[in-house]
């Protein structure tokens, strides 16, 4: 499985005035990794569709972030 979440850790500069964010992350969305949608995928209920803004579960990507604030080393 691929993680929808990427970290990299930025330069931080000797004489930056501003607190450094020692690790930054940007989404992926599963989108990008699906190329075609093939059929027979699973399908959530109408209510779990309406909740989470997708038909099918492998589309599903949450946001924020689940790891934010998850020390990344």
């Amino acid at each position: 499985m691929f993680s929808q979440f990427k970290y990299w850790k930025p330069f931080i500069g000797p004489f930056d005035p501003c607190k450094p964010i020692k690790v930054k992350s940007y989404s992926t969305p599963p989108h990008l990794y699906i190329g075609f949608q093939p059929p027979g995928m699973k399908q959530f209920s109408p209510k779990d569709a309406l909740m989470h803004g997708t038909l099918w579960p492998q589309l599903y990507s949450p946001y924020p972030d689940p790891n934010k604030g998850v020390k990344k080393d």
